[in-house]
């Protein structure tokens, strides 16, 4: 029973890389076209694969609905939050977790800093959009087109000097970003908290969330606090992998 379970889920990665007929799919578990024959009637019936006129099968819409539910109820922030957890274990400092949603970037967890010098931002509340590291990435992977439309009705408050101050440089600012993969706040909101992030990517590769991790230079000052930046992105890089099902648990550990 192993055996034929096996045979028949080899059969899916072969046909997401497009449509096979009988004998390439026999050829491929290495096996009789009528054990091949049975295998993907079998799929076939539960609405796995589908039947093309020219008798070559693709994936079916069963499975594609049932990839897609299952996208949907992944829950970003429970995936993370133990990620984050032992990052903040690690380097001491505020960890958060951001998404975007209808023109706002909102934070969806946050492990406080073992310092005592606290940071103000709160779950739920949204960012200072156009200087926090974690909007930057998260805005950086929308269309083109959608990025310029947004930066040209966006207020760019100048909350100190290092603050983005007009739409051209928001835009030349998610460019670099897009390009490099992390993004950083030196300064940007306040003069005194510097701030470096790492995407967090679906399957698909786009970006779902972006993390953080925060620190008032009293702390550790902006160069220190780049340092971590391997770790923040080995951190992504873990979560990325648990949400999109190329790693379990225990191997992101």
């Amino acid at each position: 029973m192993s055996q034929t379970v096996d045979r028949a889920l080899s059969i899916l990665p072969l046909l997401a890389e497009g449509p096979a007929d009988l004998g390439q799919v026999a050829d491929r578990l290495g096996v009789h076209k009528s054990t091949a024959l049975r295998l993907l009637r079998t799929l076939h019936e539960h609405g796995m694969v589908y039947r093309q006129s020219d008798q070559r099968y693709r994936l079916g819409a069963r499975l594609i609905a049932l990839a897609q539910e299952a996208m949907e109820n992944l829950d970003i922030r429970e995936i993370a939050h133990p990620h984050l957890v032992r990052l903040n274990e690690q380097c001491g400092h505020t960890v958060h977790l951001a998404v975007y949603e209808e023109d706002e970037v909102l934070y969806i967890d946050k492990v406080e800093s073992r310092y005592p010098v606290r940071m103000y931002s709160r779950i739920g509340k949204p960012v200072a959009i156009t200087v926090a590291a974690v909007a930057k990435l998260l805005l950086a992977d929308i269309p083109e087109h959608e990025r310029r439309v947004l930066a040209e009705k966006l207020d760019y408050p100048m909350y100190t000097a290092r603050s983005t101050p007009n739409p051209d440089a928001f835009l030349k600012e998610l460019a670099k970003v897009r390009e490099q993969g992390w993004a950083t706040d030196l300064g940007g909101h306040e003069e005194s908290i510097n701030c470096v992030a790492a995407p967090i990517r679906g399957a698909d590769g786009r970006v779902v969330a972006a993390m953080s991790v925060s620190a008032p230079n009293v702390v550790v000052t902006a160069d220190e606090l780049l340092t971590l930046l391997p770790l923040v992105r080995r951190t992504a890089d873990g979560i990325s992998g648990e949400y999109s099902g190329r790693t379990s648990a225990k191997g992101t550990a």
